[in-house]
């Protein structure tokens, strides 16, 4: 009897055993689960997915999925963010490392995404989490990843967001390499999806291929945002606002009562003439030809009565997110530019040309607790090389991108433990920051990237 007795309760745990595999976790996520499939190339080990879901809620309605790459990571632990996943009853999953650039189904993601929503669905409880829509979301390196897991899961993307990143089917990948190809059937039609691009990283090669795209999916409904007073990195409460717009106006369009996905009439919604830069240094295309002048601008509409050209406009979901964009344009266009950077240990950081991010220091503690580090943002000049009074009314202030490391006040910045663990040498050790100033109504926005360097020594010590 006894022995009938533990094979009944092994035979009954034998689902759970399938799909319960969990590890340890901090930060935001309440837990996590390891992925079945091939290694990480980064770290040897299985991708471990880490789950948010919002507190209190008895049904999951969507998720909105990231894969570690860099801005992820600080748009799903920014609090305004959260609280409005939550009161839109959606749950955040982020993957590190990641197991998929491309979303390549040769590859088997697509298997290793279908095991790993079941199997978060059975640790969560929210055995919804299986089947619901999903968001994803991809910066950069990442940036790609979205539009294709759309063309393979059509009837399960509610909506699609490239963070700071690609066109859908573009020959500029985010990851340097040739993009998927989709085939003669396979499309994104009726599904809305999102570009955003810096104003800082503005490049015109990136943008016409989604206007290209529209023509040949003419049933496609793309919006984009240019970022404005941003660069490649981070994600401003402003633009993090912009992005839950998006999602709930998904929601409101597409999501059906029973969960279902129905499409998207690009017919239905309004136009809105694309952003153009209007600064020499920063046209992307020959320094200083091409520069838009102001002219010729058509105001957004309806898409029935617009007046501009449609072959050079994106579409908008309503008329709230087609001003929405309107107004971020005007927020730079025609004026000054400012200048920011950092102070560290009383000593300006100078730019090296050498890193991705301009700037770089090395982590060195001014604190007893040894993972305490001080920096101040500071208005400069065009080279960083000396302070400026020529800027804004705001304050400058730095924001944490990516990394091991959280704010403590203006000028504190402390290391925790990092959520996806100490192992991956390109990532654990290093944290992306950036130095910020708004737009007034004289200057636009300015933003200057930098990395943290840590120790490994300095390991032990983060509790």
């Amino acid at each position: 009897m006894i022995k009938q007795f533990f094979i009944g309760i092994v035979l009954a745990l034998l689902p759970m055993l399938t799909y319960a595999v969990g590890t340890e976790t901090s930060g935001p996520y309440q837990f996590s689960v390891t992925l079945d499939g091939p290694l990480s190339s980064e770290t040897g080990k299985a991708p471990v997915a880490y789950i948010w879901i919002p507190d209190g809620i008895s049904q999951v309605k969507a998720v909105v999925l990231a894969q570690q790459n860099m801005t992820e990571e600080c748009i799903f632990k920014m609090d305004t963010f959260r609280k409005e996943m939550k009161r839109l009853g959606i749950a955040l999953i982020w993957v590190a490392p990641a197991f998929s650039q491309n979303w390549d189904p040769q590859t088997g993601c697509q298997t290793i995404f279908e095991d790993m929503m079941k199997n978060i669905g059975y640790q969560s409880s929210h055995k919804e989490i299986g089947s619901v829509p999903v968001v994803p979301l991809g910066h950069s390196a990442q940036a790609t990843f979205p539009w294709n897991f759309a063309a393979w899961n059509p009837n399960r993307t509610l909506c699609i967001i490239s963070f700071h990143g690609d066109a859908p089917r573009t020959n500029l990948t985010g990851y340097g390499r040739a993009n998927v190809e989709w085939g003669r059937n396979r499309n994104i039609d009726g599904i809305p999806g999102l570009m955003v691009e810096g104003e800082y990283e503005w490049w015109e090669a990136r943008v016409r291929p989604a206007l290209a795209f529209q023509m040949m999916y003419p049933e496609s409904v793309i919006s984009f945002l240019c970022d404005t007073g941003r660069g490649h990195f981070g994600c401003g409460e402003t633009t993090a606002r912009y992005l839950v717009k998006f999602i709930e106006k998904s929601m409101q369009l597409r999501l059906n009562a029973d969960g279902s996905l129905r499409k998207v009439n690009r017919e239905d919604g309004w136009l809105a003439c694309r952003y153009r830069a209007d600064l020499p240094e920063n046209d992307g295309d020959g320094k200083g030809q091409g520069v838009y002048d102001g002219q010729g601008y058509a105001p957004a509409a309806p898409y029935a009565i617009y007046q501009g050209d449609k072959h050079d406009t994106f579409w908008y979901p309503d008329e709230e997110m087609a001003r929405l964009t309107e107004q971020r344009y005007a927020q730079s266009r025609g004026k000054k530019r400012q200048y920011v950077g950092l102070e560290y240990q009383g000593q300006l950081v100078k730019i090296n040309p050498k890193l991705q991010t301009g700037m770089g220091i090395d982590f060195h503690s001014d604190s007893k607790d040894s993972i305490t580090i001080r920096l101040k943002g500071v208005y400069t000049g065009a080279t960083h090389g000396t302070l400026s009074a020529a800027h804004g009314k705001g304050t400058p202030r730095i924001e944490v991108v990516a990394g091991p490391i959280k704010k403590i006040n203006a000028t504190t910045f402390r290391l925790y433990p990092y959520e996806a663990g100490w192992d991956n040498s390109r990532r654990s050790l290093k944290c992306t920051m950036v130095v910020v100033a708004d737009a007034d109504d004289n200057y636009r926005g300015a933003v200057q990237p930098f990395t943290i360097n840590i120790p490994a020594h300095l390991i032990s010590n983060i509790k």
